[in-house]
C-alpha cells in the first residue's frame, strides 16, 4: 500500500477527489494534506475526511525558497511518503527539492502539456486560437511543467468561451484524470492515460 502526501494552496478540489478516490481496492492511502497556507480551505475539508494535515507558511520566509522547504520537510518526512501529489500547488519548488524525491512527484497542470507551462493557461489557448484545451498530469522534475506526462484530458475550446467558462469544463476532467493517473501510478504502471473527444 503505497503512502500519499498530497500538497496544495487552495480549496484543494482535485486533493479531495484524491483521497475520494483513495478506498476499497485502491494501491495507495492518503497520509498527509501539506499547505503553503494555514488557512488554505482544503486543510479543513481533508481534516474532515480523516486525513491528518499540516501548513507551513510560506510568507514567514521572504525571499528564502530553501527555508521554506526545509520547514515542509518536517511534516513531510514524517509522514513517510512514496508517492507526494501537487494539487494546486502554487509555489515553485527548488531542484534540490524536486530532485530529493525523483520519480515520486506528481503535478496536475491545466494545459495540454507541452503547451502553455506557468499561468495563465486557458487565456492563452484561446488567444491562440486552439480548438482544444486541456489538463495533464507529468512527473515533477526540475524543470517547470517539462516532466514526462502520465495522462491527458482534452476538451474542445467552445465558441464564446473565456479563460473563466473554459476553466470551469476542464476541471471537470482534471478531477477525473487525477485519481486515475494516481491509482496506476501507484499500482506502478506508468502508461499515460488520455482521456477526450
Amino acid at each position: 500500500m503505497k503512502r500519499v502526501a498530497i500538497m496544495i494552496s487552495g480549496g484543494g478540489s482535485n486533493m479531495l477527489r484524491l483521497i475520494e478516490d483513495m478506498n476499497g481496492a485502491h494501491p495507495a492511502r492518503p497520509v498527509l494534506v501539506l499547505s503553503n497556507d494555514p488557512q488554505a480551505g482544503g486543510l479543513a475539508r481533508a481534516r474532515a475526511l480523516g486525513v491528518p494535515v499540516a501548513a507551513v507558511d510560506h510568507r514567514d520566509f521572504p525571499r528564502d525558497r530553501e527555508g521554506f522547504e526545509r520547514a515542509m520537510l518536517g511534516p513531510l518526512l514524517a509522514a513517510e511518503p512514496d508517492i507526494i501529489c501537487l494539487a494546486g500547488f502554487m509555489r515553485i519548488l527548488t531542484p534540490g527539492f524536486v530532485q530529493r524525491f525523483a520519480g515520486r512527484m506528481l503535478n496536475i497542470h491545466p494545459s495540454l502539456l507541452p503547451k502553455y507551462p506557468g499561468l495563465d493557461t486557458h487565456a492563452r489557448a484561446i488567444a491562440a486560437g486552439d480548438a482544444e484545451a486541456g489538463c495533464s498530469v507529468h512527473e515533477v522534475i526540475p524543470e517547470l511543467d517539462a516532466g514526462p506526462i502520465l495522462g491527458q484530458a482534452r476538451v474542445r475550446i467552445l465558441p464564446g468561451d473565456d479563460a473563466a467558462s473554459l476553466a470551469a469544463r476542464v476541471l471537470v476532467e482534471e478531477h477525473r484524470l487525477y485519481p486515475a493517473v494516481l491509482r496506476r501510478f501507484a499500482a506502478g504502471d506508468r502508461t499515460p492515460i488520455l482521456i477526450g473527444p
